[in-house]
Parts: C-alpha cells; structure tokens; sequence
C-alpha cells in the first residue's frame, strides 16, 4: 500500500525554524520526485520546493528562497523541507506529494499525496 506520512509540524515563533519530513512506505522513493506545497486557509495550494530523482532542485516560490532548503534520503525513504527564519504567512498546512521523475508545479500532475502537517508561524 502506497503511503506518504507527513511529521514534524507545529507552531514556532517568527524567526524560528522547523524541519518537516515525508515518510514513504509501500514504495521506493528513488525514482521519484518529491514536491512540497502548501495549503494556507482559505488559499489555493502554492507549490514550495520540489527535488527530482536525479536531485534537481527547484524553488517556485520566491519567498522561501534563502530560508527553505528541501532534501532527501533515499535509503530511509524520507523527503525533507527544513524551514528557518520563518514567518507569519509561512503559516499553512504543507503537504508532500510525488511523481516520477520531473518536477511540477501543478498538484494535479502528483499521484500521490500525504495527508499535511500544520505548520503555525505566531508570537
């Protein structure tokens, strides 16, 4: 059974950091591509950070760039975003989702999804 598992979330003040994982079981990780995004309420989903399975990294959203670093482990079959100095409209739910090979930025292009970690950005 295909199954991805977000870890790791929760509330942290402004400038603190977070590291998020994505825990696959079921199947390999290493033919895939591994893309965060990101759901804040009442927002559509906002593609983050995605690293292909040749380890291509791409950044979509211009906002986390410098702060977010995205990575993975194919041995213990775990994608990570590591967040720092995060902000207040860093504040949604994130969410890991994989396709084979390349990256994308539509949600509607992965197969198969976590099902999110929250992550809250407040003083």
């Amino acid at each position: 059974q295909v199954q991805l598992v977000e870890s790791g979330g929760g509330l942290v003040q402004p400038g603190g950091s977070l590291r998020v994982s994505c825990t696959a079981s079921g199947f390999s990780l290493d033919p895939y591509a591994i893309g965060w995004f990101r759901q804040a309420p009442g927002k559509d989903y906002e593609a983050v950070l995605c690293i292909s399975s040749s380890d291509f990294i791409t950044t979509y959203a211009d906002s986390v760039k410098g702060r977010f670093t995205i990575s993975r482990d194919n041995v213990e079959n775990i994608g990570y975003l590591r967040m720092d100095n995060l902000e207040p409209d860093d504040t949604a739910t994130y969410y890991c989702l994989v396709r084979l090979y390349y990256c994308s930025d539509s949600v509607g292009d992965y197969p198969y999804w976590g099902q999110g970690t929250q992550v809250t950005v407040s003083s």
